[in-house]
């Protein structure tokens, strides 16, 4: 069996998951039977997502405790990760000298149709984001794959002239011609798979899925739009 390799000399590099990792039989998990036949397998098991993010949220207390900081959570797909990597980084603030005050923005991105990335992105909630200027700005999203995606985030952020711009990112997905977009803080690199569950979907389902997964062909052409 394929081994999971864990990358720890630099913390934007997160746990590798190699490409010939074949990921975890389906009948060791529960997960919902309406599923049943729409995934390959397990690739990432919900209490490995939890262990990762705490270590996550003790890296951003680490860097940034005593900074008052804007979550910009990318909905849909990062609201899970960020709903839990919040709530990490305040039980750490509660029990600790270092705190971050914070408060949370949603702003939403779409870019796929069905399991391809389109070069029509959609930005909303992120008309006016003036409130950003001069704050420490932690955008926190589900899973980065070319980079055009948070690239372009990234400028629109910018335009807002914020002090400090950091972003997490639960999953990053080794892609042909990606962009040097790498999140600050990695919770896992993937291969070029197409994941759902933990909140990420394909064409809104599988959100309610608490593995991450690869979907099946069987389960692409179920929920084709």
């Amino acid at each position: 069996m394929a081994e999971v390799v864990v990358q720890a000399d630099r913390r934007s590099e997160g746990i590798l998951i190699n490409d010939d990792w074949p990921g975890y039989r389906l009948d060791l998990f529960n997960y919902p039977a309406h599923y049943s036949g729409d995934l390959d397998c397990v690739i990432i098991p919900h209490g490995v997502i939890m262990d990762r993010t705490e270590r996550l949220a003790r890296n951003i207390m680490d860097d940034l405790g005593d900074h008052d900081i804007v979550v910009l959570c990318v909905l849909k797909g990062g609201y899970q990760f960020c709903a839990d990597l919040v709530e990490r980084i305040k039980a750490l603030s509660r029990n600790s000298n270092h705190t971050i005050p914070m408060r949370v923005h949603f702003i939403r991105l779409r870019s796929y149709l069905n399991d391809q990335s389109t070069e029509d992105l959609h930005i909303l909630g992120a008309e006016d984001l003036s409130f950003l200027a001069g704050k420490n700005v932690l955008i926190v999203e589900g899973i980065v794959g070319t980079g055009k995606t948070m690239e372009t985030l990234l400028k629109h952020v910018e335009a807002f002239r914020p002090k400090m711009i950091k972003v997490a990112g639960l999953l990053v997905k080794r892609v042909q011609h990606s962009l040097a977009c790498i999140p600050d803080y990695v919770g896992f690199e993937i291969p070029n798979r197409f994941v759902v569950g933990y909140a990420l979907d394909y064409n809104e389902y599988f959100r309610d899925l608490n593995h991450i997964c690869v979907i099946s062909e069987s389960g692409m052409k179920k929920y084709k739009v």
